[in-house]
């Protein structure tokens, strides 16, 4: 069997000419057409990578097209599955769409009606087909988003606290300084809930065109304003069923807070020159790098928006805040950075080392993720003695007395907690002090 293409429809539908008059619109539209006289061939033909809509007759012989659904829903809960009713059976299609089912046509219909709600619906396939492509590459990656690598104790807490609320349908306020990782945040709880096979919809509000904003937020419909030559679907309906990121939502202007209110307060969106609103399910998971509850008390942001936001708030911490996690970070930038330029990773020199350790990377994950890049490129002074010019003993010496080192400046001296970081006997940890020259005193403040 040929494998289905982006823009693929399975057309299920027991009148012959009905569904050849379909097929023949639907082809005309640059649609793939796979056609089927019944449900039961249907079903063998769709799998779980299936990467088009399926559209199906409400009454056929047979299993008729709400059995078919739940049987679909079975292989892929977020596979669209557009209804075809005739006008008596509309009450059952309204129970279909209850059950899961993406949108019903009544029949009779214009042709424009169908094709409107499979534009839709093809997108919103591509959109979870692609979530999933990017989630099994995180996957392939520890398990977790990157920036969330690590074992000190502010990253573990944070790792648990998300694995805790993933599944909850309470939405989520991120905070933390640039460069931090609230996105990777954001992706963890998307994907490590019921919502991961749904899309995730990433925004970034400080990007948002000016006199676009409401259009590209909200969408419009054919003819809304001038230059609208089409139906547009907004980010916040492309997040349908899933979770939308609102990335920097501080700077998001006051009169569009006032939409997105309505949106937390009532799971809706009425987009610019729709007649009726649409109800949507979604999570909605915010982030900002300022305090706000702080921008509320000025007057920079809507303070009701503030408290429907702050449900449950969570801190990203910095990376002076994690120092242990850096060198496994640098390590993991850096191989991606050699593997994106088709070189080897070079070898970490006592200078980048120390640079490591000692700095305070205020751009966080970002600012060491580009330090990576550029020392894999050659443009960060890589003086100091090379680790290849020494013996593997050597080497291990060198970078054993600097993680003790790196541990000692984090903790300030104290013992207990390298103990528990380093999880060796407290003798060996002294021992090994003793071998490096390194007194706990020298670091505590």
């Amino acid at each position: 069997m040929q494998p289905f293409s982006s823009q693929t429809v399975a057309l299920v539908e027991d009148d012959a000419d009905f569904r050849q008059a379909l097929v023949e619109r639907m082809t005309l539209e640059g649609l793939e057409v796979k056609a089927f006289a019944a449900a039961e061939p249907a079903l063998k033909a769709v799998t779980a990578d299936f990467s088009g809509v399926v559209v199906t007759d409400l009454r056929m012989p047979g299993l008729d097209g709400r059995q078919l659904l739940t049987r679909l829903q079975v292989l892929d809960p977020t596979l669209p599955v557009i209804m075809i009713t005739g006008h008596g059976d509309i009450a059952d299609a309204v129970a279909a769409m209850h059950d899961g089912a993406y949108d019903f046509v009544a029949k009779p219909f214009p042709f424009e009606r169908l094709q409107d709600s499979l534009n839709r619906a093809l997108e919103k396939r591509s959109l979870v087909l692609e979530n999933r492509r990017l989630a099994a590459l995180a996957a392939g990656d520890g398990g977790h988003e990157l920036p969330l690598t690590g074992s000190s104790r502010a990253i573990t807490a944070l790792r648990a606290t998300i694995a805790q609320i993933a599944d909850a349908r309470m939405d989520v306020l991120i905070e933390g300084e640039t460069g931090v990782g609230k996105e990777a945040v954001a992706r963890a709880l998307h994907n490590g809930g019921r919502r991961r096979l749904a899309p995730f919809v990433a925004v970034n509000c400080g990007a948002l065109p000016d006199g676009l904003i409401e259009s590209e937020l909200f969408g419009h419909e054919l003819g809304a304003f001038a230059g609208a030559m089409r139906r547009r679907v907004g980010h916040v309906e492309r997040a349908h069923n899933g979770s939308l990121f609102l990335d920097e939502v501080e700077s998001m202007p006051l009169a569009v807070q006032v939409k997105m209110l309505r949106v937390l307060e009532e799971r809706e969106i009425h987009p610019i020159g729709a007649n009726e609103p649409r109800v949507l399910d979604l999570r909605i998971l915010a982030s900002a790098k300022i305090d706000l509850g702080e921008a509320a008390r000025r007057g920079d942001f809507r303070e009701d928006l503030f408290y429907r936001l702050n449900v449950v708030r969570l801190r990203v911490p910095p990376l002076r805040e994690r120092r242990e996690d850096i060198p496994l970070l640098f390590a993991q930038f850096l191989r991606r950075a050699a593997d994106r330029h088709g070189v080897e990773p070079p070898s970490v020199t006592d200078g980048v080392r120390r640079r490591l350790l000692e700095e305070d990377w205020p751009g966080n994950i970002r600012e060491l993720a580009h330090f990576a890049e550029r020392v894999v490129l050659g443009l960060e002074d890589r003086s100091g003695v090379e680790d290849s010019g020494l013996s593997l003993p050597d080497r291990l010496h060198r970078f054993e007395g600097e993680l003790l080192r790196g541990a000692l400046q984090v903790h300030r001296g104290d013992i207990v907690a390298v103990l528990e970081e380093m999880r060796i006997p407290r003798k060996t940890l002294y021992d090994k002090l003793q071998r490096h020259g390194l007194k706990p005193a020298d670091f505590r403040a």
